[in-house]
């Protein structure tokens, strides 16, 4: 099997934090409004009241934020054939801190929190330049 760029290796590794969130939050939603809701279809709109469910359900929104902008830099980075230097390393970048932020956000640790989204978004600026080198 051909080796993939990194930036595909990340973009794969992104999704299953995706899906790792997606989980998290449901399983907390779930925790504080029950099964029942969870199996329902949802008709009536109602906001988890939880500290640790609200969180987990910003934190996904956060998350889908800038999941899109990773997902159209790998993309036309591997398209263009401009992978690797600091595409992979913004890439990385963008990964880890991604995943360091799930827990302080969860904890509600604020400026180290705010810090860390601000490594992740450095990572997707120098996938950004990547396309222009």
């Amino acid at each position: 099997m051909p080796s993939m760029p990194q930036e595909i290796v990340v973009l794969a590794l992104g999704v299953a934090l995706l899906f790792f969130h997606i989980s998290l939050q449901a399983i907390l939603a779930t925790m504080e409004l029950g099964r029942a809701w969870n199996a329902s279809a949802r008709d009536e709109r109602i906001q988890v009241k939880g500290l640790y469910a609200g969180r987990a359900e910003r934190a996904l929104k956060n998350y889908l934020e800038t999941f899109t902008a990773l997902i159209a830099l790998s993309l036309a980075l591997a398209v263009l054939n401009k992978t690797g230097g600091i595409a992979t390393t913004g890439a990385w970048i963008w990964l880890l801190a991604r995943l360091v932020y799930i827990p302080l956000y969860l904890m509600g640790i604020p400026y180290i929190r705010s810090a860390v989204w601000v490594v992740a978004a450095l990572g997707l600026f120098l996938m950004f330049i990547a396309l222009f080198m």
